[in-house]
């Protein structure tokens, strides 16, 4: 399948514009949103290489930047608003409002791929909307530091962690005990917390489309 075209677009989240980059096939089983982690951005390559695999599969991605550029120049130095889980939270779920209320978000089902601290922001935002949002997926994430929000989320959610990233699959592991949704936890073995080993961001791809393909469709 043809990769779809990319739509640069801005989405208004309490009086800020963000950036956002859009590719939506014809026809699809929906349209997933990435909130990236700690120090990454919507062109992270990590991010590309999985929205590739899920617009290879039929799905719509919107990677955008949960900050703007003055705040990532500022993060840089402090890395503070990269652990800010409410601001993270306020901003995606001020997108999936967005994306819900385009002419292409009320026929196709929404999905949050959420990677690092961002997983803890796509965790709150889908406990926000469960209306909206119907699946999730958590790479490397931070699931745990979504608190209290976790007993509310109502969509699938997927875990994936590296087997040699030790602190995180214990932090997942707990916060998987306090989901009461339909979940699952993916221990990729060799795999670090970036997965940058051979094949690793590969099996995280087809892990995540085949969870939002069999989730989201039909939404």
């Amino acid at each position: 399948m043809d990769e779809p075209p990319v739509q640069p677009t801005r989405i208004r989240a309490r009086g800020l514009e963000l950036d956002a980059d859009v590719s939506l096939p014809p026809e699809g089983a929906g349209v997933v949103l990435f909130a990236h982690g700690s120090g990454s951005s919507r062109r992270s390559p990590r991010n590309l290489q999985v929205a590739a695999a899920l617009q290879g599969a039929g799905l719509g991605t919107v990677l955008m930047d949960l900050l703007t550029a003055e705040e990532e120049e500022a993060d840089r130095r402090t890395g503070h608003l990269r652990f800010d889980i409410g601001l993270l939270a306020q901003r995606l779920t001020a997108a999936v409002d967005w994306a819900a209320g385009r002419d292409w978000g009320g026929g196709r089902g929404l999905g949050l791929f959420g990677a690092s601290t961002g997983a803890a922001a796509a965790l709150v935002a889908a406990a926000r909307r469960p209306e909206e949002v119907g699946a999730v997926v958590s790479r490397g994430g931070r699931p745990d530091l979504a608190g209290r929000e976790l007993e509310s989320v109502r969509s699938p959610t997927l875990l994936v962690v590296g087997g040699n990233d030790p602190v995180v699959v214990k932090l997942n592991r707990e916060a998987l005990s306090r989901l009461r949704v339909e979940k699952d936890l993916v221990v990729v073995p060799g795999a670090t917390h970036l997965f940058e080993e051979p094949g690793a961001l590969d099996e995280v791809s087809r892990l995540a489309a085949d969870w939002f393909v069999e989730h989201l469709r039909g939404r």
